[in-house]
């Protein structure tokens, strides 16, 4: 039998001849920053721009991804030698999602010459005619779906352009296939951060002042955005978020330090979950409750003193942002009982924040394994947040109730939407009559782990996850290896916390191997008793207590088979 490891390594579907490029990921393997669309264009509009050294407008967005690409464009621009660049952000609770007339106005109205839009934008057709009635060019720099006509701008680089035109071309987790004889950009997950460090890299090759490779130390922003967007960890996203910790690891930025010493993350053991779970909840909590101008404003810092400042501030928005979401959770499943037999949950109130609803939203869809919207009503309108999973596209649904809202759109699994307030009976009416007619079935399965690989108790060692911590950085289609084992008998239980809500088990399998399995807040079905029999599918990690190491298993589903 093969080892466990080599198990894993074909459960991925990674031959011998592809191992070596994913577990060690070669930089130069990069692809050509031209092959996306419009960037000729884009670059020839920056060069006149800096030999006039014209007004800059860098219109970012209030998340992670959009905080991350607009420091990106800022950095490089300045090693570029511009010297009139300035940023704006929208409030989530002013301007809202994306580029908006007002905000157009506002930038014309300071003289800039130059918009140029960092994960946003593409679908902004009046926004950016308007910027032309006033005189401002706009380069869109966007991976969100776009319209089968572009905006009007002088340039609209989104991977996604590409997926459009040539959807049979690309696999499932949207790389070209390898029988494909297209000359395209051969991958269109990208998130925001990372097409705007593409628009770096074509950028170096037609001005002075980031050498080559210099760039590289702009990876830890755009580890820090791909990841936080949970876009696909694979091809050219694990090599930034590969070589983007390695950077993080010691990075010269007064503000990512600061963010790590506050959230209790060592430097040198940074890993991808640390910014999902760690560093990014607390930036996008300024944005959710006040305005993300204090995270960029962190991630801009050069004085320490300041940047530890902004950090504390933003790790006291993450405090109060939790209480929040802890008090809308609960008003929202007293609500979600009401649609229960919803086959996707419609919930909404006036008290509810709109920059939490979408974390409350992907909470609820995990309790009751529906695809969820919550809204806040404002007066006459209502603003949303939707989250999915397996087959139904939250992003469809909300273009299927093109005549009750207002605006709205997104990806597949995370959309927004705004709409009259009067319209939401309505618009629960129309997306459930939209999932019913998808036919989808068996969705509630596709929550279930899937293992990688069936695993005894005794090859489950130190040595082991050594050799798994080669495949970091986990995320989005790469996720940590899931193991699953059979016919183990509990040997122990015990409860903890509070309210007793989580709970350790001791399991030993026919050949007496015993192995402690934790479970965090876990459901009641966990709590099994001794000598019964079950099946468990967890993953593996180093518990280290009183100076004794061993391995501990995170029971993710359990089934009794006794």
């Amino acid at each position: 039998m093969s080892s466990l490891f080599e198990r894993i390594l074909e459960s991925r579907h990674l031959s011998p001849a592809e191992r070596a490029a994913f577990l060690s990921p070669d930089y130069s393997s990069t692809h050509d920053p031209f092959l996306l669309p419009d960037m000729a264009a884009a670059v020839e509009r920056l060069v006149v721009a800096h030999e006039k050294q014209e007004k800059i407008t860098i219109y970012g967005d209030y998340d992670i991804d959009g905080l991350t690409a607009t420091t990106v464009l800022l950095d490089a621009l300045e090693s570029f030698g511009f010297k009139n660049v300035e940023t704006f952000i929208p409030n989530r609770f002013v301007e809202g999602y994306g580029l908006t007339v007002e905000a157009v106005e506002k930038i014309a109205a300071t003289g800039a010459q130059l918009i140029i839009t960092v994960d946003c934008g593409s679908l902004s057709e009046k926004e950016i005619i308007r910027a032309n009635e006033l005189g401002v060019d706009v380069i869109v720099t966007d991976h969100h779906n776009v319209a089968p006509k572009q905006p009007p701008a002088v340039a609209v680089i989104n991977p996604k352009r590409i997926f459009v035109e040539h959807p049979d071309a690309f696999d499932d987790k949207l790389r070209l296939k390898k029988t494909s004889k297209l000359k395209v950009y051969p991958f269109v997950d990208l998130a925001g951060v990372g097409v705007a460090f593409k628009l770096v890299q074509a950028l170096q090759t037609k001005l002075a002042g980031l050498e080559d490779g210099h760039e590289k130390w702009l990876l830890d922003l755009v580890a820090l955005g791909t990841v936080c967007d949970v876009v696909t960890l694979v091809d050219e996203n694990r090599l930034f978020v590969y070589y983007g910790l390695k950077v993080l690891a010691k990075t010269r930025r007064p503000g990512l330090k600061a963010l790590m010493a506050v959230a209790g993350v060592e430097p040198a053991d940074v890993n991808a979950r640390h910014l999902g779970f760690a560093l990014g909840p607390r930036m996008n909590a300024a944005g959710r409750l006040e305005t993300a101008r204090h995270s960029l404003d962190m991630l801009r810092s050069t004085d320490g003193i300041e940047a530890l400042e902004k950090a504390q501030m933003l790790n006291e928005f993450n405090r109060s942002r939790r209480a929040e979401q802890d008090t809308i959770f609960a008003a929202a499943i007293e609500q979600a009982e009401q649609f229960a037999a919803d086959p996707v949950l419609v919930v909404s109130h006036p008290d509810w924040n709109h920059g939490i609803i979408g974390i409350v939203a992907a909470k609820l869809l995990e309790k009751y394994q529906k695809p969820t919207f919550v809204l806040q009503e404002l007066g006459d309108e209502a603003k949303g947040s939707a989250r999915s999973y397996g087959g139904f596209s939250a992003a469809d649904a909300i273009r299927s109730a093109d005549d009750l809202i207002i605006k709205g759109g997104g990806h597949k699994l995370a959309a927004g939407v705004t709409l009259p307030t009067a319209n939401i009976a309505a618009f629960r009416q129309r997306i459930n009559d939209f999932y019913r007619s998808q036919n989808l079935i068996n969705q509630a399965e596709l929550l279930l782990p899937r293992a990688d690989a069936e695993a005894k108790l005794s090859e489950l060692t130190e040595d082991l996850i050594n050799e798994i911590a080669q495949l970091e950085p986990f995320g989005n289609g790469n996720p940590q290896p899931v193991f699953v084992s059979d016919n183990l008998v509990v040997a122990g239980k015990r409860t903890m916390g509070n309210n007793g809500q989580h709970v350790k088990l001791e399991l030993v399998d026919g050949d007496g191997v015993k192995m402690q399995f934790l479970a965090f807040s876990a459901p009641p079905h966990f709590f099994v008793e001794p000598s019964e029999t079950v099946k468990v599918w967890y993953e593996i990690n180093v518990n280290e207590w009183n100076g004794r190491r061993s391995v501990e298993g995170r029971l993710l589903h359990l089934e009794l088979t006794s």
